[in-house]
């Protein structure tokens, strides 16, 4: 169909072409006759006849080149709404349940921090006070002050890269550290595995799972645990220390490492919707915790 309607055009021109050259075919003959007895007007007509000629081959080819541009044209729109209409149902037919559990992870985290500027607003009297009073007289005991981390799902990471750069003089982003974390994780996955299991049925990870969830680290703001620092810890082949309120004073991951140890906090009340991580810095430093 679409070839039927071009063939039309180029014939609707070429058969208007060929008309207009036979009117001015007539109009020369016509001009002929008038000077054929006018020698004088012979030079001027000739030269009015090759231009009225030049200027109709002029005109004539550039509506043919206008025509085929059109074509052309159309034909490209046409292939680009057929391309987006089969990019389309691709698109569609990729939905699936591993799509639909990312999205529904990413609602998680805008809902996350949400709960974080509310929890922000509300009375600071309670166990989250208890919490910070009690892990910053043990910092002050190591001459230490707690450092104020955004809580956003990267607290973990945050805190240590801030601790990279106070005490090793090491510029690290938390993509870096998520990249190296996940990719350590997945090559000692015997080693990680016995310890990861699924939140709903407390069963060990299965391979989907478990590759998933190194996936979830580097591409999601999901949070950071023991697991984290153990591996972080290997990666870094340094030891990190982390400092609670309850329970043992400091947790030790990494022993086996020259130090210095990278000390950070460990909050379990910082914000009612889950953990959190501080850094540290020295007590006679300011005091960046608000």
């Amino acid at each position: 169909m679409e070839d039927n309607i071009d063939d039309f055009s180029s014939l609707s021109i070429e058969n208007r072409h060929k008309k207009e050259r036979k009117e001015l075919q007539a109009k020369i003959q016509g001009l002929k006759k008038v000077a054929k007895n006018d020698k004088s007007r012979k030079k001027e007509l000739t030269a009015e006849i090759a231009r009225l000629e030049m200027d109709i081959d002029i005109r004539h080819k550039k509506e043919i080149e206008e025509s085929q541009k059109q074509c052309l044209n159309e034909d490209e729109v046409i292939q680009e709404i057929n391309s987006n209409e089969n990019n389309e149902e691709v698109t569609k037919s990729k939905l699936s349940k591993a799509r639909k559990r990312r999205d529904k992870k990413s609602q998680q985290e805008r809902d996350r921090e949400e709960q974080i500027k509310l929890q922000e607003k509300e009375n600071l009297n309670g166990p989250r006070n208890k919490e910070i009073q009690e892990i910053s007289s043990r910092l002050r005991d190591k001459g230490l002050t707690i450092y104020s981390i955004p809580s956003d799902g990267d607290c973990l990471y945050k805190a240590i890269s801030h601790q990279l750069a106070l005490k090793k003089d090491i510029n690290v982003t938390v993509e870096e550290l998520r990249n190296n974390v996940a990719t350590h994780i997945r090559t000692n996955k015997d080693e990680f595995l016995p310890f990861l299991t699924n939140s709903d049925t407390y069963e060990m990870l299965t391979d989907y799972e478990f590759y998933e969830y190194c996936d979830n680290i580097i591409n999601t703001k999901v949070w950071g645990g023991q697991l984290e620092i153990r591996a972080l810890s290997n990666i870094l082949k340094c030891p990190i220390t982390v400092i609670q309120a309850t329970g043992p004073e400091a947790i030790e991951q990494g022993q086996e490492y020259p130090g210095p140890s990278l000390i950070i906090s460990y909050h379990r009340h910082m914000y009612s919707l889950g953990e959190h991580y501080n850094s540290t810095q020295v007590l006679n430093d300011i005091d960046s915790y608000q």
